[in-house]
């Protein structure tokens, strides 16, 4: 089992910043592909970013490429999601997800193992 929880969520004002970070602990590895996933109220989880087990690779939602970069410091077992230039639209409950595979994956059905969620609120 992975246990994950998620941290650096709040409330900010459009074209502001947040730092998400996610914690593993438990049956962790560092080769594991691990991903952000968020929920809007009323809407289902989508796809953020995702990154593969040494960084190599990532991928990000069309929605905020250019503004979210998404990390990772194995010897922590943490994966990071800075967020910048956020809008309204950002609002939701993020989600970190791990799968037990190197590679990321951008489907929420390729990851085991999420997070409890953290809200994120951009006011206008």
């Amino acid at each position: 089992q992975v246990q994950l929880v998620e941290s650096g969520g709040g409330l900010v004002q459009a074209g502001g910043s947040l730092r998400l970070s996610c914690a593993a602990s438990g049956r962790t590895s560092s080769s594991y592909g691990m991903g952000w996933f968020r929920q809007a109220p009323g809407k289902e989880r989508g796809f953020v970013a995702a990154i593969s087990w040494n960084g190599g690779s990532t991928f990000y939602a069309d929605s905020v490429k250019g503004r979210f970069t998404i990390s990772r410091d194995n010897a922590k077992n943490a994966v990071y999601l800075q967020m910048n230039n956020m809008k309204p639209e950002d609002t939701a409950v993020y989600y970190c997800a791990v799968r037990r595979t190197v590679a990321a994956a951008t489907k929420g059905a390729g990851y085991e193992y999420w997070g409890q969620g953290t809200q994120v609120t951009v006011s206008s």
